[in-house]
């Protein structure tokens, strides 16, 4: 028996370091699917193709996993096994019914099914989420739950700090089930789908911010789409300002109306609870915004009315 062959569709940080674990642990990776990068995507997680590159792995990136010569090409490398780590398409059964395949998600299935598990689950105001291998199946993230490891959600981590530990997860458990995955001894948990819940992808403008929100509800928001995701935002007088930076304030907010506030030269958020978020970085356009700048632009705008 020579070293069992896989084909990897991957992406991103997981598809990085998952794809270490694979080497590390002997398999022999005939191939590998990736993504051409998007230039108009702020970059900034690690590349599959230069790890590829770097290890002489043979990898493409079709445009669409539905292509009959994509097919074709799984089929060739004659894998035993397929994976799929944070590749960004859904694969059609004609793939699927090469090899087993294995998915690695971003949470603890069946919780945060679907897309952005991560920014997902700080969103809902989880305190754990992590990483799941589970059997792919046409139905996202339904099949049984080979191995998951838990990581917490701490009160103030963002997605960014939380993808971090996901990531990590996600190589815990790949390195710890492959040697029974690749003898054919692996567990096989149901993958509960009563429980759970399944989410759609984010666009930029589910970050606008509902200042009649409860304070920890908006300051979820401004956790789970902070840089470098594309922020949480507001608008006044026609001008985005994005939250960089924040944290949930101690202090009330008294009777100041529900939106961006300067007080004693600080910058807050005031929220339909009478709870405010102290904001430490604003930015509108490439530009940041200190107190006395947003300070100057509200009160300009009220005097003028």
């Amino acid at each position: 028996m020579g070293a069992p062959r896989a084909v990897v569709f991957g992406y991103h940080n997981v598809g990085v370091r998952c794809i270490k674990v694979l080497l590390a642990g002997g398999v022999d990776i005939a191939l590998v699917v990736t993504h051409e990068d998007n230039p108009a995507e702020n970059l900034w997680f690690e590349s599959v193709a230069s790890l590829c590159q770097a290890e002489n792995i043979p990898y493409i990136t079709p445009g669409d996993a539905r292509a009959p010569e994509l097919l074709a090409q799984v089929q060739a490398a004659q894998p035993d096994m397929l994976f799929s780590f944070y590749y960004r398409h859904m694969l059609p059964a004609s793939i699927l019914e090469v090899a087993p395949a294995y998915n690695m998600h971003g949470s603890l299935l069946p919780q945060f099914r679907g897309r952005a598990p991560v920014n997902w689950a700080v969103l809902q105001g989880a305190t754990q989420t992590g990483a799941t291998l589970h059997e792919m199946t046409v139905k996202p993230d339904a099949g049984a739950i080979v191995a998951q490891t838990a990581v917490p959600i701490l009160p103030d981590d963002t997605a960014f700090e939380v993808f971090g530990k996901v990531t990590v997860a996600a190589e815990q458990t790949l390195w710890g089930v492959l040697p029974a995955l690749l003898n054919g001894t692996a567990p096989r948990q149901p993958n509960d789908l009563s429980q759970g819940g399944y989410f759609g992808g984010r666009k930029p403008e589910d970050g606008r911010i509902d200042w009649t929100l409860a304070a920890q509800q908006v300051y979820n928001l401004h956790r789970a789409v902070a840089p470098p995701y594309p922020g949480a935002f507001t608008e006044v007088n026609n001008v985005v300002y994005i939250i960089e930076k924040a944290r949930l304030s101690k202090q009330p907010a008294g009777s100041l109306p529900a939106g961006l506030a300067v007080v004693d030269n600080c910058i807050f958020g005031v929220c339909g609870d009478g709870r405010m978020l102290a904001i430490s970085a604003l930015t509108a356009g490439d530009e940041t915004i200190s107190a006395k700048q947003l300070q100057e632009r509200l009160t300009t705008h009220v005097s003028t009315h």
